[in-house]
């Protein structure tokens, strides 16, 4: 939702929040523990417009309400339950080969490609950093893969000596 205020959240914006509980597939969240309040993490009107669609989707089954976890088994069984991380891998491959992607996808490299577009839209190491939940700076720095389009703009912005000295570049 654009603002959840109306559902008791003070937290602006389009946002999530994590919750670490007991899963019976499994599968945990990344973070050791439930984010404090007033920790969401914000997500972009993409992610708003796939959830909404997903969740059209998912309440048009009659299995589809029985759980409250984000993702839940539609067409695969336990029908209903949590999917599983094995779960959203094979999901993503099977999208990709539908995709025609050149190669399949898989969840870790989701978060690679969210930090680099982080960055690339001008964003910096601490904000990827803490919307990937590292703790250290140091952490997030292998997920970042610059756009060659950028890596070109950033030697543009260098000045030629000549420039320097007030000649043709």
């Amino acid at each position: 939702m654009p603002d959840s205020t109306a559902l008791g959240c003070r937290v602006t914006g389009s946002h999530l929040h994590v919750l670490r509980r007991e899963n019976p597939n499994g599968a945990w969240a990344k973070r050791q523990q439930s984010a404090a309040p007033g920790k969401a993490k914000p997500v972009d009107f993409l992610v708003v417009q796939a959830h909404d669609q997903y969740v059209i989707e998912r309440m048009a089954l009659p299995h589809g309400t029985a759980s409250d976890f984000v993702l839940v088994n539609l067409f695969a069984e336990p029908l209903g339950a949590p999917m599983s991380p094995d779960g959203v891998t094979e999901l993503l491959q099977r999208l990709s080969k539908r995709a025609g992607l050149s190669r399949i996808v898989n969840p870790h490299m989701l978060r690679h490609a969210m930090a680099s577009n982080v960055a690339d839209a001008g964003g910096n190491l601490d904000e990827v950093a803490a919307l990937l939940d590292h703790a250290r700076l140091s952490s997030a720095e292998p997920y970042l893969h610059p756009d060659p389009d950028r890596l070109r703009q950033a030697v543009d912005r260098v000045p030629s000596p000549r420039e320097l000295a007030g000649g043709f570049r």
